[in-house]
């Protein structure tokens, strides 16, 4: 049953850090579940404190994930319009047209909202890559965090 387990383990882990640059995966959890898996056989374990502190790291990733794309518009001088566009755009693109929808939603809703404003056009466009590169920088930190899993997964292991 631990072979099982452990191969299930790496299954989870490997689709976890795929999940961490395709948007429909949740790549974090996923490895956070191949972490667990590996926990409940009878030959590897983690501590209890380690595991929490991962359950609440992974949590952190995947809703920071959602948010850091809103950031990046507000800090890249998008105004309350383009940020609300960045979260309507992200929310159609999700539902309308997934995977790719969550990367290029965020980024025409902040571009439209700021061009509803008034603001020309390279404005908005200035927002909408502020909300693009909070989605590679979201994409960065679920990839670290995936990996990070992978690698305390195969170091438990050895």
């Amino acid at each position: 049953m631990d072979y099982v387990l452990i191969v299930l383990g790496i299954l989870f882990l490997i689709s976890g850090i795929l999940g961490a640059v395709v948007p429909v995966l949740p790549g974090p959890p996923l490895s956070y579940i191949g972490l667990l898996l590996l926990h409940i056989t009878g030959r590897y374990h983690f501590s209890s404190r380690f595991l929490i502190l991962w359950a609440v790291i992974t949590v952190v990733v995947y809703l920071l994930d959602y948010f850091i794309p809103i950031w990046g518009t507000k800090k890249f001088g998008g105004s309350k319009r383009g940020v609300w566009g960045s979260i309507i755009g992200l929310v159609v693109g999700m539902v309308f047209f997934p995977p790719f929808g969550i990367i290029i939603g965020p980024f025409l809703g902040a571009v439209l909202g700021e061009l509803s404003s008034g603001k020309q056009s390279h404005e908005a466009f200035r927002s909408g890559l502020g909300s693009f590169l909070g989605f590679l920088a979201g994409t960065l930190l679920k990839l670290i965090v995936s990996g990070m899993m992978a690698w305390y997964f195969v170091a438990e292991m050895i």
